[in-house]
């Protein structure tokens, strides 16, 4: 399928990327050089951003690690951004950079919008951001997602993506009557207790859940990526006991397609879906309006049971999460009456500031501005050109670095660490697997000040996302400064 609105142009091979993944992992770990890395920290972040080195030193006195949110950390320390526009973030201490984090996503048509913004501002000068009643744009956001995508006759707005996942368990519960949730080995799909299972590297269960006992995961399972027999096995287990309630899908791959899947493996999940009588439950809280205007399910061509909506449906603002679906579905949150009239337990789901005025005030115009600006094919060129110009200067600089990309979300992997996974039939490989990945995490996190050094504020220094803000010209610029670091690379140690 070419582009058609949509931010692919032609999907990738996710056998060949896999093949590519497996051989990175394999290799001995490529980084920037000591000598390249001690230079920026010392010339870049100590010399050049006091004022965010004294701001945060100063915030870990009264926040936990200094920042507030997890996207917030950078090696070696956080630096403190004042003003965002278009496709740029400024510092407080003068410097700007390229804006490749976008949030974790959202902001698809690049930072703080005048077209958004202006319809905001003039929201808080006559509602104010919250009342605690219905406002007129709850039914417009309501309706404008249902109107782009087709499986959602129903939509409920919560206050975050992890909220949206609690939720949607609960409606697959009551819906199926079965107990058991599937999702995919190494997907996010929030921080609530039973889904932070199998997150980041498939196969570690609840080892990087620590606060959550043990217990809660007794219905909780996780299924390989792109391994279809291995979710039919899992499915065929919850057959005896209990049965399944839902397969939870990040359609692009786990971490935002970070181990990418093929169409025939999203296709076969759905089917399955149907066969075993589980819910099909699409997280589309990256890749929701990103992928195209009717989503990345629109893109595959499939009808998922329930879709989660994360940070877009807001336009990035606060409020930012909600669950839509096919009305039968979704009747397990009215009144209790589903479309023939007949009476259903309602889910527990509440959210005080859910819905308020200035999140569906933000996410309406939002969307309407992505629909009429055909942003998401726009980022997704912007997205094909970058891949393109880093797949050329891993060639030139001879690195064993992997770049793909799905439109606009755009992966640059220099070690593969999250491409390890966790066989617990060899239960004495995993010390050595934990090990193994935290050396290639805190590789991650050189590169990634490196980038920053060089003006480029990426996710951890793998995954890059372009927006409808970014040109041909800044792309090239920003390829330039990815040139920069790949010429400081070398061997691990070096």
């Amino acid at each position: 399928m070419a582009y058609q609105g949509f931010s692919i142009d032609q999907y990738l091979d996710a056998d060949a990327v896999t093949r590519q993944l497996d051989a990175l992992m394999k290799a001995p770990v490529y980084t920037i050089k000591k000598e390249f890395l001690t230079e920026y920290v010392e010339n870049y972040f100590n010399k050049g951003c006091p004022k965010s080195k004294a701001m945060i030193e100063d915030a870990k006195k009264i926040i936990p690690g200094g920042v507030q949110h997890n996207l917030a950390f950078n090696y070696p320390f956080p630096i403190v951004i004042t003003k965002a526009e278009g496709a740029k973030l400024y510092d407080i201490d003068g410097h700007w950079y390229y804006d490749l984090l976008q949030a974790g996503g959202p902001t698809l048509l690049g930072s703080n919008p005048p077209s958004i913004r202006d319809h905001v501002i003039e929201l808080l000068n006559t509602c104010g951001p919250s009342t605690g009643l219905f406002h007129e744009y709850e039914y417009k956001l309501a309706k404008k997602i249902s109107e782009m995508v087709p499986s959602v006759e129903r939509f409920r707005m919560l206050g975050s993506g992890t909220e949206a996942c609690m939720c949607a368990v609960r409606i697959a519960r009551l819906k199926t009557g079965h107990k058991n949730i599937l999702k995919m080995g190494g997907a996010y799909h929030g921080w609530s207790d039973q889904l932070a299972y199998g997150m980041r590297v498939p196969g570690t269960k609840g080892l990087m859940s620590k606060g959550v006992p043990s217990f809660v995961f007794k219905h909780t399972d996780e299924f390989f990526p792109n391994d279809i027999k291995d979710l039919k096995r899992k499915l065929r287990k919850n057959q005896l006991k209990g049965g399944t309630a839902a397969i939870f899908l990040e359609p692009v791959g786990p971490e935002s397609g970070t181990r990418p899947l093929s169409k025939e493996f999203i296709k076969g999940c759905e089917a399955l879906a149907h066969q075993y009588g589980a819910l099909l439950i699409f997280d589309e809280v990256v890749t929701g309006f990103r992928i195209g205007p009717s989503c990345a399910q629109g893109y595959f061509g499939v009808d998922p049971d329930l879709t989660i909506f994360g940070k877009i449906i807001a336009g990035g603002y606060p409020g930012a999460g909600g669950v839509g679906g096919h009305a039968d579905c979704m009747a397990y949150l009215g009144a209790g009456l589903d479309s023939s009239g007949k009476k259903v337990p309602k889910a527990l789901c509440g959210g005080t500031m859910a819905a308020t005025p200035v999140s569906c005030v933000a996410g309406y115009y939002a969307l309407c501005e992505i629909e009429r600006t055909n942003a998401a094919e726009i980022a997704g060129r912007m997205g094909d050109r970058l891949t393109k110009g880093l797949q050329e200067l891993i060639k030139k600089y001879k690195l064993p670095f992997v770049a793909f990309n799905q439109g606009s979300i755009v992966h640059l992997d220099n070690c593969a660490t999250m491409h390890f996974h966790i066989d617990w039939k060899k239960p004495w490989k995993i010390p050595g697997i934990l090990k193994e990945t935290a050396i290639r995490q805190k590789e991650m996190e050189h590169m990634g000040a490196a980038y920053m050094a060089e003006g480029l504020v990426t996710l951890a220094g793998t995954r890059l996302y372009t927006s409808a803000a970014y040109t041909e010209e800044m792309i090239d610029d920003v390829l330039a400064r990815f040139e920069r670091v790949f010429a400081k690379c070398g061997p691990l140690g070096s």
